[in-house]
């Protein structure tokens, strides 16, 4: 557990990190597999464009593999390299697997006495159980606490697909398909329900780039925003792999917080018809 709580920590610090010029994804070399017992190549990274190496590599170490059983699945072969990382599963099971890192963490920032910027968790920091309370004065001027939570997920299909990995954790914002996430064609649209902490995520911002924008002039992205349901709709122009980010933020942040923010990154490969 404690290993896990470190990682997490590290992997709050990633996303944190690409926030500011990054981008950080997961990518399956095929989401939709068939045969006995099929293999998936994945990649993982932290890059200025989508789907390209170009920056650091997001470790194996950092995230889960869940079957459609619901239990722990091992990566096979995994290698870090200098940009990027790779890892091997193995389908054993017929049905839908999850790929994912989470975490939910408390972020501070204010200004001391003679007007300078404070955060914690500073960069690199990875604090112990208290810290918090040691490291932020509680009547700090212009003190802003808030509660964040970050998620990457990728999905992958043996044979038909299944649900069991689309279960909602009920921490942080994530994302429940209406849709399945590999069952996706392009000129046809998909429907995806955002929560955040269980509860519909009204208004969640979300983005979605198509991969190959290192070879394009501008990043073609598509914008929506969820209705009073939490849910958007997103029409696919053209099959490819595509990465998807939703951010939302409300005043309903647990105390200390007194702000609430999400992040949820996924990669989900559209077909063709």
């Amino acid at each position: 557990m404690k290993t896990k709580a470190v990682l997490a920590m590290i992997m709050a610090l990633t996303f944190s990190i690409a926030a500011q010029a990054h981008r950080v994804w997961i990518l399956p070399a095929a989401t939709v597999l068939s045969g006995e017992q099929p293999w998936v190549t994945m990649d993982a990274a932290v890059s200025n464009d989508i789907f390209h190496f170009d920056h650091h590599p997001l470790k194996p170490e950092m995230l889960t593999v869940i079957g459609p059983d619901g239990k722990t699945v091992a990566m096979q072969n995994a290698h870090v390299g200098k940009h990027r990382s790779t890892f091997d599963l193995e389908l054993k099971q017929e049905g839908t697997y999850k790929v994912f890192s989470a975490s939910n963490n408390l972020q501070a920032r204010w200004e001391d006495a003679d007007g300078k910027r404070k955060f914690w968790p500073a960069r690199g920091q990875m604090p112990a159980p208290g810290d918090f309370e040691k490291s932020v004065p509680k009547k700090a001027k212009n003190l802003d606490v808030s509660q964040s939570s970050r998620r990457l997920e990728t999905f992958v299909t043996a044979g038909a697909p299944s649900n069991q990995v689309l279960a909602l954790s009920n921490e942080g914002l994530e994302m429940k398909p209406i849709t399945h996430p590999n069952d996706l064609f392009n000129g046809e649209t998909a429907k995806f329900q955002f929560y955040i902490d269980g509860e519909a995520a009204v208004g969640t911002k979300v983005t979605v780039i198509r991969g190959g924008m290192h070879y394009r002039n501008s990043q073609d992205e598509l914008t929506v925003v969820a209705d009073k349901k939490g849910i958007v709709s997103i029409e696919w122009p053209n099959a490819g792999m595509y990465w998807l980010e939703a951010e939302y933020e409300d005043s309903k942040g647990k105390t200390p917080a007194t702000k609430r923010r999400g992040v949820y990154i996924a990669t989900l490969e559209v077909l063709p018809q």
